[in-house]
């Protein structure tokens, strides 16, 4: 399938999905992460926070986990500037004022800057991913621009409620596929 396709079917099957399945698959993903990654070894880790609207994988879970397990870790969240192309990234604490963005995801207020070379860790979103580490997003391709400023040695790990399909079909050099990624049933390594 193309990405196109992807896209329409990902979201469609997303929306689908009643928000205690959406609760429930969501907390299994923290549970592959606690289990299959060396968290502790994270100086800095990206997250994204999840558009409620799209039904995006919940985050909270994982961040909460993070704050109160590995405390000297720092969280770092995205925020797309109005130019419609560039992600910055700012520190995310649990005493961080967010605003919800006319995306409907929210955003850190009065936070400070943190560089892409900072990130050990990108937990990413996406639509679909294959059984070679590709993905799709929204189409944009913020994601893809920021993993190219990000240190070579970040892992880019992605956070799916669905299992992969088995090839994306344009698939271009510019994307930045994933080291890993996550489902509610394992984890699948590239």
């Amino acid at each position: 399938m193309t990405k196109a396709e992807l896209r329409r079917t990902a979201l469609a099957a997303r929306r689908a999905l009643p928000a205690a399945e959406l609760a429930h698959r969501s907390a299994a993903l923290l549970g592959q992460l606690q289990q299959h990654f060396k968290v502790a070894q994270w100086r800095w880790v990206h997250t994204f926070l999840p558009a409620v609207r799209q039904h995006e994988p919940d985050t909270w879970p994982i961040i909460r986990w993070l704050w109160a397990e590995h405390p000297a870790m720092q969280i770092a969240v995205p925020v797309m500037q109005a130019d419609g192309i560039t992600l910055r990234h700012y520190h995310l604490t649990p005493e961080t004022e967010l605003v919800e963005s006319r995306w409907g995801i929210p955003e850190p207020v009065g936070a400070a800057e943190v560089a892409p070379d900072a990130f050990d860790a990108v937990l990413l979103p996406l639509l679909a991913f294959d059984q070679k580490g590709h993905r799709v997003g929204y189409g944009k391709g913020f994601y893809d621009r920021f993993l190219a400023e990000c240190r070579p040695n970040a892992l880019r790990i992605g956070l799916s409620l669905e299992p992969p399909v088995p090839q994306i079909a344009d698939v271009w050099p510019g994307d930045m596929p994933l080291h890993a990624c996550l489902t509610p049933e394992r984890v699948w390594w590239f």
